[in-house]
């Protein structure tokens, strides 16, 4: 019994020491959470008025074209996956991963990864990686994502590549993350019927389609980055919610462990009891 007691004692022990560990994170976690929200919150002004000056371009000349706009039937994808570099974030990085399996399946393509998780689950399966250089999530910068956008720009107007993807988690609120893969090249945008042209108010230098194809890059860096940050407060969401599900987990099994303890020790007593009194009846 006394090493049943022992034992127990020890499991509380372990148990409490997790909890410790796992309140420490969620603390963090939060701290880093406010953090993220106000870097989203900061880029999302950025993406949305790039996204409206390349739609006033397109949507003021019927006759508009650029290679961005080119749409090919081959469908040779190219995504770009947006991951963490830990683990313990919930289904934060299998839901981003399970999407673009889904999305791509059946189709060609090649993944650029972003993110140790994400590296390693394509090792695993053996994509087509375009490259690894930014694997980890945690230390891209806006200059990182311009190199990204560039080289993506790059595969796309060379023609090996035909459609671009971006699978990243949008951070919806502090209980809900989604995981989502948004197409961004070509360049999604309704271009108007002949004699619908919407007046532009804004007159660009040389002309429109020169400040397009030239906006297209900053623009497909602005949502890489935008996506990032989307990405980061997701994962600090998601590990948030899980340490605080571990940590009462904890706190439960302690209360259960404590009961068990409780029972032996009050077991262990009786049994002293009735060894004394069993003593005391022999030798009168």
């Amino acid at each position: 019994m006394a090493g049943s007691m022992k034992e127990i004692k020890l499991r509380i022990r372990s148990v409490e020491s997790t909890m410790q560990i796992t309140k420490a994170m969620e603390l963090v976690a939060s701290s880093k959470l406010r953090r993220a929200k106000e870097r989203v919150e900061g880029s999302r002004p950025y993406f949305e008025t790039l996204y409206s000056t390349l739609y006033d371009i397109v949507s003021a000349d019927s006759g508009f074209d650029s290679p961005y706009l080119a749409r090919r039937d081959t469908n040779r994808r190219l995504y770009i996956v947006i991951a963490g570099d830990r683990g313990l974030a919930g289904g934060y990085n299998s839901n981003i991963l399970k999407a673009i399996e889904a999305d791509a399946e059946g189709a060609e393509y090649c993944v650029l990864p972003i993110g140790k998780k994400a590296v390693e689950h394509f090792e695993r399966r053996k994509a087509a990686i375009l490259t690894t250089a930014f694997a980890e999530a945690g230390d891209l910068s806006v200059s990182d994502c311009f190199e990204i956008s560039r080289l993506v720009c790059q595969k796309f107007l060379a023609g090996e590549f035909d459609e671009i993807r971006l699978g990243f988690t949008q951070f919806v609120s502090m209980l809900t993350q989604t995981a989502t893969v948004l197409p961004v090249l070509p360049f999604d945008a309704q271009r108007p019927e002949p004699g619908h042209e919407r007046e532009s108010l804004m007159m660009y230098e040389p002309d429109g389609k020169t400040v397009f194809d030239a906006i297209i890059p900053e623009y497909l860096a602005g949502v890489v980055y935008g996506a990032l940050c989307e990405s980061v407060a997701s994962e600090q969401g998601a590990r948030r919610m899980a340490m605080d599900a571990a940590t009462k987990n904890a706190g439960e099994m302690i209360d259960h462990l404590n009961l068990y303890y409780n029972r032996a020790r009050q077991a262990a007593i009786t049994q002293e009891i009735t060894e004394i009194v069993a003593g005391a009846d022999a030798e009168s």
